[in-house]
């Protein structure tokens, strides 16, 4: 999945936004070391604005690198998952192998929220539920639309879990004449001409865009003008957004090439050690790692790694 901001104003030929400069002495927000930052303040907690008139949770969530939005996203459903089995506490290591991410990396994640556990005890699920929910804008619904109501648009609209985590579906659209007025997941299917009119009435803030990619940008267009801020685009298809709209793209033709990569390059090492194990190939000589880079091995005497493009 990958995000895609503003293709109208700045964006390149495959719809991503300028690369911004970085001054030397700024480290990558992502990679730096885990620092500790702030606690959240009590006026966070209680909402109130700072002195410039900003609400700290907005001001901090704006220094929140992506990736580390999307990790909090999978430590959300980790630690929901928990808290339903009876948890109160999960300690940094318990949570990173349950999420999948190193332990360093999610100190330094849950630091943005101000949240750093007590030695020996480690984290309280609740509140880092109540605070993940906060950052993510979940302590308030948002209505989703689903625009193209085709395999895909079904299963969307009819997925139980959407309003239970905050997105209930409060339209559908779709162009054939046979599905218009026809309820699905309880919800009769509108006309896409119909869009911007029932987008705004509902008050829609996120669109699903399942059709086929040639009425795709036409579909974003019709959110846009109906108020829409955010996108999901399943259409394999770079759409073409003003800057203060946000896009997710899921290609999962993509996602699938990148895991064909993976079982490749996992095939191409098993090939390559099962080459390298045993007696050294005919009219190979063999130096039993004494030379350096020879019959695949490295400086050290160990297999030398080889990237295949």
């Amino acid at each position: 999945m990958v995000t895609q901001r503003g293709g109208r104003d700045g964006a390149d030929s495959a719809g991503r936004p300028p690369r911004r400069s970085r001054r030397p002495d700024t480290p990558d927000a992502d990679n730096a070391p885990t620092a500790e930052m702030p606690a959240v303040p009590a006026a966070a907690v209680n909402g109130r604005a700072n002195g410039n008139g900003d609400a700290p949770e907005a001001v901090r969530a704006k220094q929140i690198p992506e990736a580390a939005v999307a990790r909090l996203a999978v430590y959300l459903r980790v630690l929901s998952a928990m808290s339903e089995q009876g948890a109160t506490t999960v300690s940094s290591e318990e949570l990173s192998q349950a999420a999948g991410v190193n332990s360093a990396k999610l100190r330094k994640d849950l630091s943005y929220l101000g949240s750093y556990g007590t030695r020996g005890v480690g984290y309280e699920v609740s509140v880092l539920v109540s605070q993940i929910e906060r950052i993510l804008g979940l302590t308030r619904q948002h209505k989703v639309a689903v625009v193209g109501i085709g395999n895909l648009g079904h299963a969307l609209a009819n997925y139980g879990g959407f309003p239970g985590r905050g997105f209930p579906v409060e339209a559908l659209f779709d162009l054939d004449s046979d599905l218009i007025g026809v309820p699905v997941g309880g919800l009769p299917v509108s006309h896409m001409d119909d869009i911007p009119r029932v987008c705004a009435e509902r008050g829609i803030s996120i669109g699903v865009i399942a059709t086929p990619p040639t009425a795709a940008q036409s579909v974003c267009d019709r959110l846009v003008a109906g108020g829409v801020q955010c996108i999901l685009n399943f259409a394999p298809v770079v759409l073409q957004v003003p800057a203060h709209i946000e896009v997710r793209k899921v290609d999962l033709a993509v996602e699938l090439q990148i895991l064909s990569f993976h079982v490749a390059r996992r095939a191409d090492d098993a090939a390559s050690n099962q080459g390298n194990s045993g007696l050294p190939a005919a009219g190979l000589p063999s130096d039993n790692g004494k030379s350096s880079g020879r019959n695949g091995a490295g400086p050290d005497g160990g297999r030398e790694v080889v990237v295949r493009s």
